[in-house]
């Protein structure tokens, strides 16, 4: 009903004024014969009425099966629906018809050859990041089974530059599936402790080297998430945590329920952030303006822990003042609790 007004609507000022035309003409009738007139009023008004309704039922008719072709083009803007909706609007119209059908197809083309790409980029950063673990691994092996024929200095910087490599393509690696069109999360019930420990025994070469000291007040619940989509999160939170520590540094996590919520904080005794840069700190090369270590960041870390997040419906809130350490809180949608609860 309301479509079929909308339709109307339009033409109404033409029904009004040939309902003035037939006021005009009752009036000279009655002027004329007023007898004529009382005969001949009711007649020429029906009239009118019939003959613009059915000028409005071929109308209407007229403009579904414009509105119908111009639908079918824009959805598919192909030579048929154009030549389709060219013959269903007026002749003025019809050459801006086929500019916008070039246009369209112009754009579907540069479209298709922007998602080839793109395809072609995934492929070429997974093979990437495929190849370059033999190499990892190599090294790896190498300190795993010939550490004691190394010089100590050596085997420490040869466990950092392992670490940052591994961080540098776990960066890269999810910063192209990030953006790409092929999601592989594979969520499951898991221990937050679990996934946390983890990820500090592939850290613990750079935890060690900086002295680190680890507090952990870790509960057994468990949390509806994916493993290494956790796991790379907390690795980019840790990995902050490694580059801007300070004297004795401290690493503590702790978990606990936050308005129904399952909530998993870490924290540090670092450099922290200051209160003017806390706002930004999860934009995309955001890396602050003071300190010779953040002169080198990149700002991807906790963009990527950003991104990441949202990938798995998490929440991230930071607080930190500088000079006194930053925290970084992980609050999960869905607390599942085991029988047993226990802290380390």
């Amino acid at each position: 009903m309301k479509q079929g007004v909308r339709r109307i609507w339009p033409y109404l000022p033409w029904l009004l004024l040939l309902l003035g035309v037939d006021g005009f003409a009752a009036l000279l009738l009655w002027i004329a014969d007023a007898q004529a007139f009382y005969a001949m009023a009711a007649l020429i008004v029906l009239a009118t009425v019939l003959f613009f309704s059915g000028v409005c039922v071929l109308l209407m008719r007229r403009e579904q099966k414009r509105e119908q072709a111009l639908i079918n083009f824009l959805d598919s803007p192909d030579d048929y629906h154009e030549e389709l909706l060219i013959g269903a609007v007026a002749a003025p119209h019809r050459e801006y018809i086929k500019r916008l059908g070039r246009l369209f197809r112009a754009q579907q083309s540069a479209h298709a050859g922007l998602q080839s790409q793109l395809s072609d980029y995934e492929e070429y950063v997974e093979a990437w990041a495929h190849e370059i673990k033999t190499p990892l691994s190599l090294l790896t092996f190498l300190l795993d089974n010939r550490r004691e024929e190394l010089p100590a200095a050596v085997s420490v910087k040869l466990d950092y530059i392992r670490n940052r490599l591994q961080e540098c393509v776990d960066q890269m690696l999810f910063y192209a599936r990030l953006g790409g069109t092929r999601k592989d999360y594979l969520l499951e019930n898991l221990s937050v402790r679990t996934c946390v420990e983890e990820v500090l025994l592939e850290y613990q070469p750079l935890l060690e080297e900086k002295g680190f000291q680890i507090s952990s007040r870790l509960s057994d619940d468990l949390v509806f998430s994916d493993r290494r989509g956790l796991r790379f999160l907390l690795g980019q939170i840790i990995g902050n945590s490694v580059k801007y520590c300070g004297g004795e540094p401290e690493l503590c996590f702790r978990t606990f329920e936050k308005d129904g919520r399952f909530v998993l904080s870490i924290g540090d005794n670092g450099i922290g952030v200051r209160r003017c840069d806390l706002p930004y700190i999860f934009e995309k090369g955001f890396t602050g303006g003071l300190g010779e270590e953040r002169k080198r960041a990149t700002g991807m870390g906790l963009y990527l822990a950003k991104e990441m997040a949202k990938e798995l419906n998490l929440t991230l809130y930071a607080q930190s003042d500088w000079g006194s350490g930053f925290e970084m809180q992980i609050s999960f949608p869905v607390v599942q609790k085991t029988p047993d609860h226990c802290d380390s």
